[in-house]
Order: C-alpha cells, then structure tokens, then sequence
C-alpha cells in the first residue's frame, strides 16, 4: 500500500494529523527533498527506508515502489503542500494502476494557504474577487496558450504563481499586457510557514525589481490583486439584514 501524503507548507506541524500518523506508520518514505521541509521525515520510525526523490526518476521511484510492495512494506510518498498542485502525482497514480498497486491520498495545507495565513489575508473579498486562480509562468514547461499569465490577467482576479519567480520580468510584463494597473498590489513571499519565511509587499509595476533585488529565484509565491488592497464590501453572510437558512434578518 502507498500513500501519497501532503507534507504541508513548510511549518513541521502543519503535516496533517493523518499524515503524521501515516508517516509514523511506513517501513519505506519517498519524499521530495527539493521541498519537502527535512525536518518533517521526524515523524517517522526507527529503520524506516528513507529516499529523497528529487535525486530519482519516476521509473526509479516506481522500482522502490514495486520493491516494497513485494516485501509487503507501508509505504509513503510524501509530497510538498498539497500534492493536487504541480504534485507530479498523476503519472505516478497512473503507474501504480497499471501494476495493481493499491495507493490512496492525503491533502496537505497548500502553499497558498500557509501564504495566506502569514499575510492574515483573505483572497475573497466580497465586491473585489471571488475568484482565485493559481498558476505559473511558462519557462521550460510550457503552458497552454489560453492559460497565458496575459490572458488569464483578464479576469482581474486574485492570482497566485507559483515557480514563477526566475521569470519575474516575464511575469510582470504579462500581468500589465492582461490589464493589471501598476499601482496593483503584489506580494512575494519566500518559503511561507518555515522558519526562514520572508515577506517582501510591493506592486505590480515593482514586482520584478522587488523579486531580482532580493535575490529571490525559487521557494516563493507571487500574489497578485486587490484582495491586499484595504477596499472590499462586508460580507452578508454576518450581515443583520440579512436573512439566511439558519437566521432571521433582525433590521
């Protein structure tokens, strides 16, 4: 049995209670150690067999797989934040279906979400967005035309990049050309929830400059939008005029 865990945002106690069990509980971890906060990989047993994927292939993860599941070993293949997002864990799904072997998963606090709870910050204001789209730049892994940063720039919603700090000017220049002002709030945020976890706010026509000033090439997120801006309606969800399934409107 393997089971895909979401080692969390960086922060060693943000694993789930269910992934730290789950990791308690393996003879053989695979984990992601490009990402993956080491310190995490405490949660497991005395003798547990550990592998750091990013030195492996997938064909090299699936034979450490298949050699464990002949030894009737638990395993877990512990993927940084969430792994539904840029996770690589499709084709290993698909793998593991072809040689029958049994694999379940557990969430993990995304990125965006230990980002968000570092800013104190919601992505859904009402009357500003109720939209978030999360995405990244094309570098060496395309991205399909329509999804273009420019293009879905247009929505004017809140966006959150990922892996697209190395092309910071890239980035910027497709935010403006999607309409985007420069005056747009931004923020980059540098390995949120880990100890070392920077926060640098700045604006879309900063946003570039921000990033190359400080060094910043991998391990952050940019955050576009005015849901960082200090306008919004009150929701109505609380509103005493009101009315909802649970309560009478009182004004």
């Amino acid at each position: 049995m393997v089971h895909f865990v979401g080692a969390g945002s960086g922060a060693v106690d943000l694993i789930t209670v269910r992934g730290a069990r789950l990791l308690g509980e393996a003879d053989i971890v695979i984990y992601a150690g490009s990402l993956v906060n080491p310190d995490v990989l405490s949660y497991t047993k005395e003798g547990c067999a550990i592998y750091d994927s990013a030195k492996m292939t997938l064909e090299e993860v699936i034979d450490v797989i298949k050699d464990g599941e002949k030894n009737r070993k638990n395993m877990v293949r512990l993927h940084t934040g969430d792994s539904s997002i840029y996770g690589a864990v499709r084709e290993q799904f698909d793998e593991l279906e072809k040689l029958g072997i049994q694999y379940d998963v557990c969430p993990g606090v995304s990125a965006f979400n230990g980002a968000a709870s570092s800013l104190k910050m919601e992505y859904t204001l009402p009357n500003v967005s109720q939209t978030v789209i999360i995405t990244r730049a094309e570098g060496r892994t395309p991205v399909p035309e329509r999804e273009r940063i420019s293009e879905l720039a247009k929505h004017h919603s809140t966006m959150i990049m990922y892996l697209s700090t190395a092309l910071s000017k890239k980035v910027q220049d497709e935010l403006l050309l999607g309409g985007y002002s420069e005056d747009t709030p931004a923020c980059v945020i540098y390995k949120a929830t880990w100890p070392e976890e920077k926060v640098y706010r700045c604006t879309v026509g900063t946003l570039s400059k921000t990033i190359t000033d400080n060094g910043l090439t991998k391990t952050s997120l940019i955050i576009v939008g005015d849901c960082m801006g200090d306008v919004y309606d009150r929701s109505l969800l609380y509103d005493p005029g009101f009315t909802t399934e649970f309560r009478e409107a009182t004004k």
